[in-house]
């Protein structure tokens, strides 16, 4: 349940409202970090616009390696709504559901790629010791990664756990997108 409440809907600006009706008619209702983000319309249209540039189909990371490695850092910040979405996101770019809810056993499991590996485990530094990363971690990354590769899923890793912090620390709900085993965490 949101630590906050959302606002009467008619408090939003106009153009979130506008934004919240459209966001309804394609999920079937408002999902929880829009009403939290709402409160805040210039930050909400900037991270927005931010998302957007990640989504662009010409971005160095594809979409289901990024979804791979926000399900993790959505785990590892304890965000259920965003384990739920980015799972959805996954299956949806790669259909594999194993890859998804095996996440936490990234190490023995013969499912992932040495690229996943790589950056499933580059987005658990930076998520548990980003102060402490050192050269070894970035030099252990380019025998899978360019280095404009590295900067766009370093850029990832950061978009994704500030929102996987946001909506933790206020209580974001999830959607029931794709409901993972919750051992899978």
């Amino acid at each position: 349940m949101a630590r906050l409440p959302s606002k009467p809907f008619s408090e939003y600006p106009w153009h979130i409202r506008w934004f919240l009706r459209r966001q309804r008619r394609k999920y079937g209702r408002v999902l929880a970090p829009s009403l939290l983000w709402g409160r805040l319309p210039g930050a909400f249209w900037g991270m927005l616009a931010t998302l957007g540039a990640f989504q662009r189909r010409r971005y160095p990371i594809d979409t289901a390696l990024r979804s791979l490695v926000s399900i993790r850092i959505a785990q590892l910040n304890g965000c259920s709504f965003c384990v739920d979405l980015n799972a959805y996101n996954y299956l949806r770019a790669s259909g594999a559901a194993e890859k998804a809810a095996g996440l936490a056993y990234l190490d023995e499991s013969p499912l992932y790629s040495e690229r996943e590996r790589a950056a499933v485990r580059y987005a658990e530094a930076m998520t548990e010791r980003c102060a402490s990363l050192r050269d070894t971690d970035i030099a252990a990354l380019r025998t899978e990664f360019s280095d404009d590769e590295i900067t766009a899923l370093t850029a990832w890793i950061a978009f994704q756990n500030m929102s996987a912090k946001f909506n933790a620390a206020l209580g974001a709900e999830e959607h029931g997108f794709c409901r993972l085993d919750p051992r899978s965490g």
